[in-house]
């Protein structure tokens, strides 16, 4: 991978997250969990075995198995049908939640409005690099049929989005995380950790999120480098804003704790 020319100061990258922020994703889950619910509901009662908070407890518990992805999702869910149930769930029922994950993996991808005006509009004037986690076959799949790879000159499928991610991605790029924006929905996976490197962030949040991915500490220094928009129609403009605030501060603008000064 050859480094990105430094010939200006400002945001010279712009990562993209996918699932929720490019396409549907977590409706799915959702739609899912409901399903397993209305099957282990016929043996327990439902809020008596606080079978929703266990069940992610368990699927919490198996991310450094399984990862994330819709695979690892129906290994949890027979995992935790098995538990709640003490295990007088039929196997016809297990085999009711291996069809529910076949069915999301064949799925359709569904784009969400307005996101290849918004991706070109950002590309027109910066790079642009698809960072997306989960299981890699699914992902790719799902990067295939939206019909937005030809958008991007990277995609990167990885395990995990944490700070030692991003930088991996940037040292790869040859840049600083002062040149670096990151734009998605999640607070833990596609905000916080750019934003603890020094980079930048648009949060562009869904309207349902897994609460694994709402959980991100965000010290209130690290929020000036970070915009919130309602969704890819605004995203343009965010990134114009953030580019002349990084312009200003200069590509090697040191931090203060956790954030500028």
């Amino acid at each position: 991978m050859h480094a990105i020319p430094q010939l200006e100061a400002g945001i010279r990258l712009v990562g993209f997250d996918a699932d929720d922020a490019l396409w549907r994703s977590e409706d799915y889950f959702a739609a899912a969990q409901a399903e397993f619910e209305r099957i282990v509901g016929a043996y327990v009662e439902l809020d008596d075995a606080r079978a929703r908070q266990r069940l992610l407890a368990i699927e919490r518990g198996n991310l450094a198995l399984f990862g994330y992805g819709v695979k690892g999702m129906a290994l949890s869910m027979i995992e935790a049908a098995v538990e709640i149930t003490a295990q007088r769930i039929a196997a016809a029922d297990l085999h009711r939640i291996v069809a529910i994950a076949k069915d999301m993996l064949r799925h359709p991808v569904e784009v969400l409005p307005g996101v290849r005006a918004a991706v070109e509009a950002v590309a027109a004037d910066h790079d642009i690099v698809l960072i997306t986690k989960g299981d890699l076959f699914h992902q790719e799949a799902k990067v295939r049929q939206s019909g937005l790879a030809d958008l991007f000159g990277r995609i990167e499928i990885v395990s995990e989005k944490d700070a030692a991610t991003y930088q991996r991605v940037l040292d790869e790029f040859g840049l600083p995380p002062a040149r670096f924006c990151m734009v998605g929905n999640s607070l833990r996976s596609d905000i916080a950790p750019v934003l603890r490197l020094g980079a930048w962030a648009v949060h562009v949040p869904y309207h349902l999120t897994w609460e694994h991915e709402r959980e991100a500490d965000i010290a209130p220094a690290m929020r000036a480098r970070m915009r919130e928009v309602e969704d890819l129609h605004a995203l343009p403009g965010a990134i114009r804003e953030l580019d002349a605030r990084a312009a200003a501060a200069g590509p090697d603008a040191p931090r203060a704790g956790n954030g500028y000064v």
